[in-house]
């Protein structure tokens, strides 16, 4: 077969491919019903797409996910939450968007969890959904993801929350699929790792291989930041050569005229949003296998059970985290002596009960930074 026929092969293939993948948008824009407002713009091609591509190309589960997500932005309203009511939240700079993007166009949140300055999960959840909105409604049109990049500056244990963790899990996966195309983990400590292992299996394997982590004293990582990023514009904290630092003010101003572009953005007559095609940029994900789909799908099942929980769980959240810490702590066996009172509360800790469901979700083959660098956005 000569190069061109071959060519020509390929080409086909792919446009049958492209052709399989509109239907089943279709698909599921048909199983969603009539829609109006906001949910009609919210489901243009492109977002159907994303539903799609996080439930493996399967219309009924894409479908069933989106819907989910088209009730939770009718009552949480994300769209509507504005500086005023969170910016008690925002003043360590505990998470904000860069005024610069990645090579790709990206939108970057920095978080650092180490300046958190609230106890409540529901207003630091409120803070980070705000963020994500406000990274979404600032993509250049030809980009649909946006990078974290988390400096472990400050960190200690008593930043560590599963219960924090397990909801921004179930917000990222559940009602933002696809969104998120890296995290970068940047100089984690190393006590990190023992939670790590604990938390990773609330991560569906997509959004697990996305998680990337580096150390400025290990060169092979540090080119990841060389690859992702231009060095003269990314903050000195995470290698670049940009001394600029957070400034509350500058941000509040920022984020208000952001505030006022928002209404417009989901407004019936910006058809861009509504009509936001889709464009088949990795031909890899018509190839993955059914092994990750199965551990997926069960990750999710054990979230939805568990969403009722996890919402009124909130009046015993400080009592929680500190059994949580005690759990990690236990993990700490080179660094840390485990008292006999928090061996007796690890069992009854909210870690232990994630730990018990571990076989159900990725299985760590290699600890942190141990990695193979990025892995392409799906």
């Amino acid at each position: 077969m000569s190069s061109a026929s071959g060519a020509n092969n390929g080409d086909g293939k792919e446009a049958a491919l492209f052709e399989q993948r509109l239907s089943k948008i279709g698909e599921v824009r048909a199983a969603l019903g009539q829609l109006s407002g906001k949910a009609a713009l919210y489901c243009s091609d492109a977002s159907i797409a994303r539903y799609l591509v996080a439930r493996n190309w399967e219309v009924k589960k894409a479908t069933k996910m989106l819907k989910k997500t088209l009730k939770w932005r009718s009552e949480y309203k994300p769209d509507e939450i504005r500086w005023d009511e969170i910016a008690n939240e925002a003043a360590t700079g505990k998470i904000y968007r860069t005024d610069y993007f990645d090579k790709s166009g990206r939108s970057i949140l920095v978080m650092r969890p180490g300046v958190q300055n609230t106890k409540k999960a529901k207003g630091q959840i409120r803070y980070l959904v705000y963020c994500m909105e406000n990274a979404i409604l600032n993509l250049p049109h030809d980009q649909s993801q946006m990078v974290w990049l988390i400096d472990f500056a400050g960190f200690s244990l008593s930043n560590i929350s599963l219960h924090v963790t397990k909801l921004t899990a179930d917000v990222l996966q559940g009602h933002y699929p696809e969104r998120l195309g890296v995290a970068i983990l940047y100089n984690a400590p190393k006590f990190f790792e023992s939670f790590w292992k604990i938390a990773s299996p609330i991560l569906e394997p997509k959004t697990f291989n996305k998680v990337k982590f580096v150390y400025p004293d290990r060169p092979e990582t540090n080119k990841i930041m060389e690859d992702l990023f231009n060095m003269e514009e990314l903050e000195s904290a995470f290698g670049g050569k940009n001394q600029a630092t957070f400034n509350i003010n500058d941000y509040a101003a920022r984020m208000r005229e952001d505030d006022i572009k928002m209404p417009l953005f989901w407004s019936p007559e910006n058809s861009a949003l509504a009509s936001e095609p889709y464009v088949m940029v990795n031909k890899d994900m018509a190839q993955e296998g059914s092994s990750g789909l199965k551990s997926e799908e069960t990750a999710s099942e054990k979230r939805e059970e568990t969403d009722t929980e996890s919402e009124n769980r909130e009046e015993t959240e400080s009592e929680s985290e500190r059994a949580e810490i005690d759990s990690v702590s236990g993990k700490r066996e080179e660094t840390v002596a485990v008292s006999d009172k928090r061996e007796e509360k690890e069992t009854e800790s909210e870690n232990g009960k994630v730990a018990a469901t571990s076989s159900n979700g990725v299985e760590l083959t290699s600890l942190p930074g141990e990695g193979k660098g990025i892995t392409p956005a799906d």
